[in-house]
């Protein structure tokens, strides 16, 4: 009989060993994760540091430089939350890396917010409350600031649970919450409270349909064609202009509109414009990058990488210049309140809180934007650059549709809309395109392939093209956003009060 092998035993300082670098990984491991905490935390105390020494030898500068802490903090959470909708899709579509994208939407949304952030802010979100209701000026003061921490931490409890939800509708909430419990219900104008409901329903549904419109043109015009580049060679540079006559069009009327009047029309006259010129110029681009390319859909996606990085730095641009009110406004609000004492509807924004604002959503997408990144860009649904496109596409769309029919509407609803209405539309289009099918029998018959046998409906259902456990979440979050900031904001404007009293 052989002897067995002794079995190689290691040494009690290697075991010991083993477990201590096994700690130390997951201490690294546990450090990285409370890493962007705690940058966090230092740029709030950075950021009261510098209102102390901005505003300490002004009136109710103490209560200025807490608002100031308070608005960095909301900034954040805009950041964090909001701003992921515009490079997701080009993210998860892989049309650009997340450096990339952190680092475009970085560089528009400070542009953005700098640029075209405007001089002048409402106080009050939309017209909901009237400031001539507030008492004084001081509880005015504590209304704002308590609309302004209740809508940042409803936001920062969102990103946590991995929902986008819209930073305009925490901050209608907080506004609404505080108004009422400051001012009384006859303080509200509930007709302006009724038309911001219905963009709940009306933002995602037409983002959606409007993205899945140009999907189904992109499947059958280019993609279930036979010479998909000949295809692409007609129609791309078209998209390429609806796409630029859109976000001009779009910037026009949320960016521009902040330096110089611009109307409806004015701002569609000058997309028109633009989305000619861009059309002409491209076609001869889009010839010259598909020379050489297969007939496939992997080279159809080359030729809407380009297009869908400008149509990020756009978004990213106009959110930047429209959304960075939704901190600095309160902000601005409640400088001027304790400052001068008293209560107007329009207020300057000072330099150094359009900066709090703009440095403030920059950081939080560095530090916390990722996560929602992946999630609206990967997880919902899969994309790739033409429906990525399709997404980018429907949001400055839908916001000029809204627009001309005066409908109130929140971009991150749009954008996470479009995304599902994608997703939606494929599942659908799996099933029924008849286009698709004879494509697929051409395709099977010229190749010799085999074809699959039928799934049963359990299989089916596993393999829907949309997660439904995100879509419940994030319908959820949005549902609950203005009551649960309301709500939020109610409380911790009676526990400032009581404080002050």
């Amino acid at each position: 009989m052989g002897k067995t092998k002794p079995k190689l035993v290691k040494p009690t300082l290697d075991k010991d060993l083993d477990k201590i670098a096994h700690v130390e990984e997951a201490a690294h491991h546990v450090s990285r994760g409370f890493a962007p905490l705690g940058i966090g935390l230092i740029f709030l105390v950075v950021v009261a540091v510098v209102a102390a020494a901005v505003v300490m030898d002004r009136p109710g500068a103490m209560v200025i430089v807490a608002a100031a802490a308070i608005g960095a903090y909301m900034a954040m959470n805009i950041g964090a939350n909001d701003v992921t909708n515009n490079v997701g899709p080009a993210v998860g579509s892989r049309a650009m890396t997340m450096g990339v994208a952190l680092a475009i939407a970085v560089v528009f949304e400070t542009a953005g917010a700098m640029i075209a952030g405007g001089d002048v802010v409402s106080t009050i979100s939309r017209g909901i409350v009237d400031p001539s209701k507030m008492p004084n000026a001081d509880v005015f003061i504590w209304a704002m600031m308590a609309s302004l921490l209740s809508s940042a931490l409803w936001v920062n409890l969102a990103t946590w649970i991995g929902a986008p939800v819209s930073t305009t509708h925490a901050v209608v909430g907080g506004v609404l919450g505080a108004g009422v419990a400051a001012a009384g219900m006859s303080a509200v104008d509930w007709g302006v409270m009724g038309g911001i409901a219905a963009s709940w329903v009306i933002s995602p549904v037409l983002g959606g349909v409007i993205a899945a419109l140009f999907l189904a043109f992109i499947k059958e015009f280019i993609i279930y064609r036979e010479e998909k580049i000949e295809a692409a060679q007609r129609w791309v540079p078209v998209l390429i202009g609806i796409m630029t006559g859109s976000f001009i069009a779009y910037l026009a009327l949320k960016g521009l509109n902040k330096l110089i009047a611009v109307s409806l029309v004015q701002a569609c006259l000058i997309g028109l414009g633009f989305g000619v010129l861009s059309w002409w110029l491209s076609v001869p681009l889009i010839r010259r990058q598909s020379r050489g390319l297969e007939n496939r859909n992997q080279s159809l996606r080359k030729l809407f990488q380009l297009p869908l990085i400008f149509a990020a730095a756009l978004l990213s641009f106009a959110h930047g210049a429209n959304d960075v009110a939704n901190a600095i406004g309160p902000l601005s609000a409640i400088v001027h309140a304790a400052q001068d004492h008293e209560i107007s509807g329009q207020v300057t924004v000072p330099l150094w809180v359009m900066v709090i604002g703009a440095a403030g959503i920059s950081l939080g997408l560095l530090l916390f934007g990722p996560r929602l990144i992946r999630l609206v860009g990967e997880q919902i649904t899969k994309l790739n650059p033409m429906r990525a496109f399709c997404v980018s596409l429907s949001a400055a769309i839908t916001v000029i549709v809204a627009s001309a029919l005066g409908l109130p509407v929140s971009s991150t609803h749009i954008a996470v809309g479009a995304v599902f209405g994608v997703g939606f539309f494929r599942e659908w289009y799996t099933r029924n395109s008849k286009r698709r099918m004879e494509y697929m029998r051409n395709k099977a018959e010229r190749y010799v392939i085999e074809p699959k046998p039928e799934r049963n409906p359990e299989e089916i259902r596993r393999r829907y093209l949309v997660r439904r456990s995100h879509f419940m979440t994030i319908v959820a979050a949005w549902i609950i956003t203005v009551p649960a900031s309301a709500a939020l904001a109610a409380f911790l404007y009676w526990v400032m009060s009581q404080l002050a009293l």
